[in-house]
């Protein structure tokens, strides 16, 4: 269990009233904001034991009516799972029942050990459809009840569609998770050689590298110092990802070349690597933050996250006024949240729970979660800094990986 559930209930009552109201009317209406609220509850479900609750029933209710399409489905189940909750098990295994469960119950049951879950994942394991028991035996992999045997025969069967959803529903949220044995390297060796999105490579090649397989950092190497000159920088970046402790690589990222290793589309321009280099201090990184800080590239939000590692990365502190200023801009609640999480993050704590207090009666609902998460450092509830990459993506962006 993470360090945010040793504090069960930091969030508030208010707070939690107001988004369970939300999330039952959102089951009740289907929202335009749905996925939005999805992402919120993934993100603050561990810091309250009233919001797991609620996902609960929620989860019950569209299990009941095979409701498994929707974006609040796929939040609740791994919110339940990673978080340990009690219902979880059942849950899962309700949804594992039919394979309209599909891959967010796979994904959950990677991460709870419930013996409940032996059987269903040991049926779902001989589907006819090769993605659903290769996530079978990926989640019984996790659990230690498969040899890997089937996993490798089942890899060369994955259709290219398939694929991708197993690199988003499956592979992402497991890079946080359990480390696989290394019996799983050659059904991802035989993923990688069909995967032609770098950034999904590079999923697959950290799956593989944490289970103990050696290869695809020594790919990544050779392909930077003898592939073609015009992929030498992203597959330089790659074997630095694979390898963090190494040396940081010495290419610039761009708009592009970000993209591109990000394991989203390169249509979405999702800036993830860069943040990565930018957690890690590598040098290279610092002209592509300057640039994005100064402008609205890339969209506001990631303006803001451009500062904050700049401030606290990389000594400038002449964005500290800047985070100030935006944090107090009234009307423009969008952004207040996540520079008041900005703020607390760059140590100015006291303007960071100002603003955060500000937001407790604001519309919007990602602003809200950013300041309920302000507030929870500010009473010893959540340690660690506040804008993560996973809680940017969920709170911010709506993604429920």
């Amino acid at each position: 269990m993470s360090n945010e559930a040793e504090h069960p209930d930091v969030l508030g009552s208010e707070t939690c009233a107001r988004l369970e109201s939300d999330l039952r009317a959102a089951l009740r209406r289907k929202p335009a904001h749905e996925g939005r609220l999805a992402g919120i509850l993934r993100a603050l479900a561990p810091l309250s034991s009233a919001l797991r609750k609620t996902g609960a029933s929620l989860l019950d209710t569209m299990v009941r009516r095979s409701s498994f399409e929707r974006p609040l489905y796929a939040s609740a189940i791994r919110s339940l799972a990673e978080s340990s909750a009690p219902e979880a098990a059942e849950l899962i295994a309700r949804a594992l029942a039919t394979e309209g469960g599909g891959l967010p119950a796979l994904s959950a049951a990677c991460f709870c050990n419930h013996a409940l879950l032996s059987e269903p994942l040991l049926r779902s394991a001989v589907s006819r459809h090769a993605h659903i028991a290769f996530a079978a035996e990926v989640a019984r992999l996790c659990r230690g009840e498969s040899s890997g045997a089937a996993v490798t025969s089942l890899a060369p069967k994955i259709k290219e569609s398939h694929r991708l959803s197993l690199c988003a529903e499956l592979l992402v949220p497991l890079l946080a998770g359990p480390t696989l044995p290394v019996v799983v390297a050659p059904a991802l060796a035989v993923l990688r050689e069909s995967e032609r999105h770098l950034g999904r490579w590079l999923v697959l090649a950290e799956i593989a590298v944490r289970a103990g397989d050696a290869e695809p950092l020594q790919l990544a190497r050779d392909r930077a110092a003898k592939g073609p000159v015009s992929a030498r920088a992203a597959w330089s970046m790659v074997a630095w990802a694979l390898a963090p402790n190494g040396e940081p690589p010495k290419a610039r990222p761009t708009v592009e070349l970000v993209a591109r290793l990000s394991d989203r589309p390169s249509a979405d321009k999702d800036t993830t690597f860069l943040f990565r280099l930018a957690q890690a201090r590598v040098p290279s990184a610092r002209t592509m933050l300057e640039s994005l800080a100064k402008s609205a590239l890339l969209g506001d939000e990631s303006s803001i996250r451009a500062m904050l590692h700049l401030c606290r990365d990389y000594g400038q502190d002449r964005y500290r006024a800047s985070l100030l200023e935006i944090a107090r801009q009234p009307r423009r609640d969008p952004l207040r949240g996540l520079a008041a999480a900005a703020l607390f993050d760059v140590g100015e704590r006291e303007p960071a729970a100002r603003a955060a207090e500000e937001l407790t009666e604001t519309r919007h609902l990602p602003a809200l979660a950013w300041a309920s998460l302000v507030r929870a450092s500010s009473r010893g509830g959540l340690r660690g800094e506040i804008v993560t990459e996973a809680r940017f993506r969920r709170v911010q962006l709506g993604w429920v990986e």
